[in-house]
């Protein structure tokens, strides 16, 4: 800490000294404390910065690959067609729709009852009377011309009666006349009405006229006959719906096929989202245009961070896995037999291995030590554990598994996940500099060639997908428990507690302050008043001797 001097000039000259500027220096001198915390401060709020903008690139990065590991995300969703639209119109194909073809033949249409009153010359004649309408099986409801008795007024009366129809009135050439259409399509929705309506303007009786009746469609769909109430149909085949719009003796095909191009658009963005989190890490590595260094530059959860997303991304999914069960020391009993790519089968009898090991972690370490171009690894979840077989070098992997568990029973199958085991069969390799790259034909060579591969190495147990989205939500700030949270959640507590220390060392300077300009007021008073105290003194001295000092 600095020294603050105080110039007084003549002690007699009467002019005090700056009491303002002299506190102002002695408490910018007690400021200089705080420098430090200050410091530490900006090089915090730098960090959460930078932690923050990484939170968000994960975020997006998690978003992106929940897209694959959804059973409802992208690669459940599908397209389709029609050959020949105007017959048969493809509405939409759900998430639920299974990739195929169908066969459609529409030989009728389903069509929905409706009728009118005979004509009255007047729309505003006084009508009499009332109309009996049944909707399909349903009860007969009369209702009586009311109050407002026209047939605009009837209009209203019946569609009050919520009965099932739509009543309106209908103006032409010829006169008006009410209409009446059922609610329902189809069969169930088929009108009966009795009129018994008299236009007491001219005494003519109003009786009902049915235009069509209510009947349902009649079509064939993969040889099979069905009959819909609606021309939209959502029923028939699962997660598609499609618009009957005509009758025709040739058949249409409705083909289903899963949307690859939504897959690539999401898999772009998932490169894209990845490479953005990546450069941001690279960025913290580095030095700013002004030479110093980044926020993060050296922060070992940068380093975790960076370790951790190149680890995932060159990760291989699981080629299958045994049936999980409750105790991975259960000892097992039977045969497993292993064939990589064209290879022969390479056999493993649980007896021939010695006591101890006879279970899933001996079978493992069996398997490991043949090196045929898998790897072998005991996985424990929340289902239990199993024998997860991973293919080293890309190549299909046929399992055949005969094991039983001793203690329970239970028979241990194998469950494949296909020949899609890495991001390389996908089309995406890793840069030199941790970014990845995407070849977007062999990304869609695979999807039409191995689809169900494609989504077993997203969403199926112990999968790729899985295992690389937990990883970035084990990493980011969404979770309390995350990577990234917890060194925000460590900033934060160093801030606070900097905080504290600089609000309590205001509080001290604010009472010195206040203290310091007190004092320093009372000595600029002081010495303000010499010149005049000595000139009492003088006078007083002058009195009482008689002496005359000097004119100056």
């Amino acid at each position: 800490m600095g020294t603050v001097g105080i110039s007084f000039g003549s002690p007699t000259a009467g002019t005090g000294f700056n009491v303002s500027n002299t506190v102002s220096q002695i408490v910018a001198n007690l400021q200089n404390v705080e420098t430090p915390w200050q410091n530490q401060l900006t090089t915090l709020e730098g960090q959460d910065s930078a932690i923050s903008n990484l939170g968000t690139l994960l975020s997006n990065l998690s978003n992106d690959i929940s897209q694959f590991t959804d059973f409802s995300g992208v690669l459940s969703t599908k397209e389709g067609s029609s050959s020949n639209p105007d017959v048969v119109a493809l509405t939409s194909s759900s998430s639920s729709s299974v990739a195929g073809t169908h066969t459609i033949v529409v030989n009728s249409l389903a069509t929905t009852a409706s009728g009118y009153l005979d004509n009255v010359t007047n729309t505003n004649d006084t009508l009499t009377g009332s109309v009996t309408i049944q909707v399909g099986s349903g009860t007969a409801q009369t209702v009586d011309v009311g109050t407002d008795n026209t047939l605009s007024g009837l209009a209203a009366s019946i569609n009050n009666a919520d009965i099932g129809v739509t009543a309106s009135v209908v103006t032409d050439a010829n006169g008006s006349r009410l209409s009446i259409v059922s609610g329902t399509s189809g069969a169930t929705g088929n009108l009966t009405v009795t009129s018994a309506i008299t236009d007491s303007s001219t005494g003519k009786a109003l009786n009902y006229n049915s235009i069509q009746s209510g009947q349902n469609s009649s079509i064939v769909v993969d040889g099979v006959s069905v009959a819909t109430s609606s021309n939209t149909v959502s029923t028939v085949i699962p997660g598609v719906t499609f618009q009957l719009l005509a009758p025709s003796t040739d058949t249409v095909q409705v083909q289903i096929v899963n949307s690859t191009p939504t897959v690539e658009s999401a898999m772009e963005a998932f490169v894209s989202d990845f490479n953005a989190v990546v450069s941001a890490i690279n960025t913290q590595e580095s030095n700013n245009s002004s030479g110093s260094a980044q926020p993060l530059f050296g922060s070992p959860t940068l380093s975790l961070l960076q370790q951790q997303l190149l680890s995932s991304i060159s990760g291989s999914s699981s080629s299958g896995y045994l049936a999980p069960i409750s105790n991975a020391s259960d000892t097992l009993s039977g045969t497993f037999s292993i064939a990589v790519g064209s290879g022969s089968a390479t056999n493993f009898d649980l007896s021939s291995l010695s006591a101890g090991n006879q279970n899933l972690a001996g079978l493992a370490a069996a398997i490991n030590a043949a090196n045929l171009g898998v790897s072998a690894a005991v996985v424990t979840g929340s289902t239990g554990s199993s024998l997860s077989i991973v293919s080293q070098y890309g190549q299909a992997v046929t399992v055949n598994s005969s094991i039983s568990d001793s203690i329970t029973g239970s028979s241990l199958s194998y469950t494949s996940l296909g020949d899609v085991n890495n991001l390389a069969k996908l089309g995406i390799s890793a840069q030199d500099d941790g970014t990845i790259s995407l070849d977007s034909a062999t990304f869609e060579q695979e999807l039409n060639s191995d689809y169900s591969g494609v989504t077993a190495f997203f969403q199926d147990a112990n999968s790729w997908g899985v295992d690389f989205s937990n990883t970035v939500n084990n990493l980011g700030t969404s979770s309390v428990t995350g990577t990234l949270a917890l060194a925000l959640s460590a900033d934060s507590s160093i801030e606070s507690s900097l905080n504290q220390n600089i609000s309590a060392e205001n509080q001290t300077i604010s009472a010195e302050q206040t203290s310091l300009t007190l004092e320093l007021t009372s000595a600029d008073e002081i010495l303000q008043a010499i010149p005049q105290n000595l000139d009492n003194i003088n006078e007083l001295y002058s009195a009482i001797t008689g002496y005359q000092a000097p004119q100056q």
